[in-house]
């Protein structure tokens, strides 16, 4: 069988790094705020090239957090892709503000940016380009516009370490940006985590203050704030990791070429002008999609569908009044879309085999 994503080798190819980054913490004697997750923010930030980040402890709470930074809330819009994970839109509705879902571009998955007015009013306060799966949204078109309206721009980079938009990485394109440190991830914790990035240094304020209680000095509260901070072990098995990010993605770009390269019958990625991707996914679509992944599946082939179900049509957002056919192009791509095995544990012959099963079973 290969497997879509081996997060078990991944870890145990760098078990000593990790187990000796678990012995510091052990030997250190502290666990929540300490010198691991300091040093992880600096070198996180300069990895993103930004001036600031804040470990929190989850990507989720990293968005929710931003949006509350920016005192975002109730009476609030933010526009959000119709096509994305739902913790996108629920980072909004934990806020109290509403989620307005803008179609994204067919061929890339992302938010399309020439949709992004229409949706614009009085209300709206911030846009979230999510870059999902792995490749930045066009993000010049969409800081016009933020720019424009007076708009704040964030990014969703929680599938996104690494990749970069006409030379500069994610996590430094917009006002903020939320990271996922989830295991699956490119920079996988061993547990949760997460990040928030800016050049914004009063955003980058907030939101640590927002993470720990809403304090900034010990036992004095000055805002109502949450219990979401990035623990101290994780952050020391983030250090280690981060420093094998790079390589890790170049095993993963070569084996994403490969895959554009020689599969037939399906609809392969396309990547827009001057990006990067650093493939978290490597997604094809096609009308065949569930006999292809049953398909694989008997070749000995692990594949995934990411994601079933749009937002609009959870039952989380039953209450909004969305009905099928409100957002086609989204509703399209989740019903085609169907995810191959990318890893840097994968080999060639990994490759070559997925490859020759997709023929097969079309």
């Amino acid at each position: 069988m290969i497997q879509f994503l081996d997060i078990k080798e991944i870890n145990l190819s760098i078990e000593n790094e990790l187990k000796n980054a678990f012995d510091r913490v052990l030997h250190s004697g502290w666990f929540v705020h300490g010198q691991e997750v300091e040093k992880f923010e600096e070198e996180f930030a300069s990895y993103c090239g930004t001036s600031g980040a804040v470990g929190v402890s989850n990507g989720l709470d990293a968005l929710h957090l931003i949006l509350k930074a920016y005192d975002i809330g109730p009476g609030d819009e933010v526009i959000v892709p119709s096509n994305t994970f739902i913790a996108t839109w629920l980072a909004v509705t934990y806020c109290g503000a509403t989620p307005i879902p803008v179609e994204p571009l067919v061929d890339t998955y992302n938010i399309d940016p020439a949709r992004i007015e229409a949706a614009i009013n009085q209300r709206t306060k911030a846009i979230i380009a999510v870059h999902l799966y792995g490749q930045t949204a066009d993000m010049d078109p969409i800081i016009a516009i933020g720019k424009k309206y007076g708009l704040r721009v964030i990014e969703d980079a929680a599938q996104a370490h690494g990749a970069t938009y006409k030379g500069r990485k994610a996590g430094g394109l917009g006002d903020a940006a939320a990271f996922s440190f989830y295991p699956g991830k490119n920079l996988g914790a061993l547990g949760d985590g997460g990040a928030v990035t800016s050049n914004d240094i009063n955003l980058i304020s907030k939101v640590r203050q927002l993470s720990n209680y809403g304090s900034q000095v010990k036992y004095k509260h000055d805002v109502q704030g949450y219990n979401a901070r990035l623990d101290e072990l994780q952050a020391a098995f983030l250090r280690v990791k981060l420093n094998h990010l790079d390589a890790q993605t170049e095993i993963r770009r070569q084996f994403a070429a490969a895959y554009s390269k020689q599969l037939c019958d399906v609809i392969v990625p396309h990547v827009i002008s001057d990006a990067m991707p650093v493939w978290h996914l490597y997604v094809i679509r096609t009308k065949q999609r569930d006999q292809l992944l049953q398909r694989l599946k008997d070749l000995g082939v692990m594949a995934l569908i990411h994601y079933p179900v749009p937002p609009h049509l959870q039952g989380a957002y039953a209450a909004h009044g969305y009905s099928r056919g409100d957002f086609p192009i989204s509703e399209m791509i989740h019903e085609e879309v169907l995810s191959l095995p990318m890893g840097p544990t994968l080999s060639s012959t990994d490759i070559q085999k997925v490859v020759e099963s997709v023929a097969k079973s079309l």
